[in-house]
């Protein structure tokens, strides 16, 4: 399995605290079968303000900790890009955070608040478009705007961005409104990625098996492989 989307990364943001953490996290993803992760930490002006550079930095410092801790766990940079003006900016600029290609297009993993889909944001994906990056959207399930009107999420897809879905969520990990929204989405073929997003060992690992259980189960195995690993390995340049 491909992770693209994880918090492993040691004191960056909201997810592994130190490198101790870090390593435990690597561990279990490594028992739970994926093989490459993305690094993700969050971009999001005056909270974590991580960068491109210093993101590629922490990775490569990390990879060479899971080497000498001895853990088969191959890491690359991204990140999780909170919806905001710096994104134009970033953008134009030729420095926005990205996880990988699809169909030659570097790919942003994109997030909205929780609480809502911010005013503008068809904009901003529809300005990426046409900048030539690939807009992914993260979680798009979790957010409350989506769980109160499952319209909310059309004119993204309708406009070409990806999905991504959290793999907890299709077991009901994020409740039950969650776990509607999300096979909502499967089951429309909309989906394009299964994530772990992991922040911590406990409450979010890095284990996404139940997920795939759960579509293998419900939808069928070669859909569940698309989702963890064949559209992953294309994004990562690993097909």
């Amino acid at each position: 399995m491909i992770d693209l989307h994880c918090h492993l990364l040691p004191g960056i943001d909201d997810g592994a605290k130190d490198l101790d953490e870090a390593l435990a996290l690597a561990r279990v993803a490594v028992d739970a079968g994926i093989c490459h992760a993305v690094m993700t930490p969050h971009v999001h002006p005056g909270r974590y303000d991580n960068h491109r550079d210093g993101i590629a930095a922490a990775c490569e410092d990390f990879q060479q900790a899971l080497d000498a801790a001895g853990i088969a766990l191959r890491v690359s940079p991204g990140a999780e890009v909170r919806v905001s003006d710096q994104v134009v900016l970033q953008a134009r600029q030729g420095v926005l955070p990205t996880i990988g290609e699809w169909e030659g297009r570097p790919v942003v993993l994109l997030e909205f608040p929780h609480s809502h889909i911010p005013p503008g944001s068809e904009k901003l994906t529809a300005f990426l478009l046409r900048q030539g990056y690939q807009p992914m959207i993260a979680h798009p399930e979790r957010n409350k705007d989506v769980i109160r009107r499952f319209e909310k999420i059309h004119p993204f897809f309708e406009q070409g961005c990806l999905l991504q879905v959290t793999a907890a969520a299709v077991t009901g990990g994020f409740g039950s409104q969650a776990l509607k929204r999300a096979w909502q989405l499967l089951e429309r073929g909309w989906v394009t990625v299964l994530a772990s997003d992991a922040h911590n060992l406990h409450a979010r690992p890095p284990d996404m098996r139940p997920g795939f259980k759960a579509v293998c189960e419900r939808l069928d195995e070669t859909t569940a492989w698309s989702l963890v690993r064949d559209n992953p390995a294309r994004i990562c340049g690993l097909a």
